[in-house]
């Protein structure tokens, strides 16, 4: 049995930029991701930045190559490249100026209470206000409504983002572990997970990736560029309206969902009440400057 890593040896400290008051967002592959949308939403982020590379961690310690094969790259027979996977945390400013830190690749296989520790270690380093997850799943969702966001966090204040009434029991992710290793170093945190209509069927869905970019400003104040997402949004609603509506049963199914989307709004507007939404808006801009 090979001996126990310890934190510090599981990243490699390329940058120590001093940031003011940084997010710290998540996406790592190989956990939910309904369509790719938080993949995506991680890509628009990325294109958007000067992104600085900050850490980078040593994969052997935390994947399972046989799990995930590093990529053989072959030119007429000859073996030019292996592309191994990796975990990086890079740093980027969005389109006002804000900083943060963006912790992106393979979702862990191993060391996970150990790699929490090492991601608590970098984001108290960095002085990491708020973290923040992305995700997105498979929901009973028309796609003639807008894509909504529920989500996870760590107080009751920050989990009314998006309004999830319910109490569940599921497996976790890695996104979910180091957030809740965070809260509990003091680090508020939410997870944001855009819910994608069900009958997708796995192809790529531009409104759920379009409220995960949005989402941000109110969970963490971050403005991204989503003018190209409105437009492949639209394109999308219509491309589905026209599939939809050559089957009387597929017209009969969104009609269903719709119905249970408005429903589900009413009874969430009826719990918030009037002017609620208003003031969780107003809480979640004012906590941008406090420290966790």
């Amino acid at each position: 049995m090979s001996r126990p890593v310890t934190p510090d040896e599981l990243y490699t400290l390329l940058a120590t930029p001093v940031l003011h008051d940084p997010i710290l967002l998540i996406h790592l592959t190989g956990w939910i991701d309904a369509s790719g949308c938080a993949a995506d939403a991680r890509d628009i982020i990325l294109d958007q930045i000067d992104a600085t590379p900050v850490a980078s961690f040593e994969t052997e310690w935390l994947i399972d190559h046989r799990a995930r094969r590093p990529l053989m790259h072959i030119v007429e027979g000859v073996i030019t490249a292996l592309d191994w996977p990796e975990i990086s945390l890079v740093r980027g400013a969005d389109s006002a100026g804000n900083d943060f830190l963006l912790l992106h690749g393979a979702e862990p296989d191993h060391n996970w209470r150990t790699f929490c520790d090492a991601v608590v270690q970098l984001a108290h380093r960095f002085g990491v206000r708020r973290v923040i997850g992305l995700g997105a799943y498979p929901a009973s969702a028309p796609h003639t409504r807008p894509s909504r966001l529920s989500s996870t966090a760590s107080t009751p204040e920050l989990a009314v983002l998006g309004f999830t009434p319910a109490t569940l029991n599921v497996p976790a992710g890695m996104q979910a572990a180091v957030e809740f290793a965070l809260h509990e170093a003091a680090i508020s945190s939410v997870g944001l997970w855009a819910q994608v209509p069900h009958y997708i069927s796995g192809a790529t869905y531009a409104p759920a990736t379009q409220a995960l970019i949005e989402g941000l400003v109110g969970a963490a104040g971050l403005v991204f560029d989503s003018s190209e997402l409105a437009a492949e949004a639209l394109a999308t609603r219509n491309r589905l309206d026209g599939l939809v509506s050559n089957e009387d049963s597929h017209r009969d199914m969104l009609r269903a969902l719709e119905e249970h989307y408005d429903e589900a709004v009413d009874v969430e507007a009826s719990i918030r009440g009037d002017g609620v939404a208003d003031e969780i808006a107003e809480f979640l801009r004012n906590q941008t400057g406090d420290s966790g």
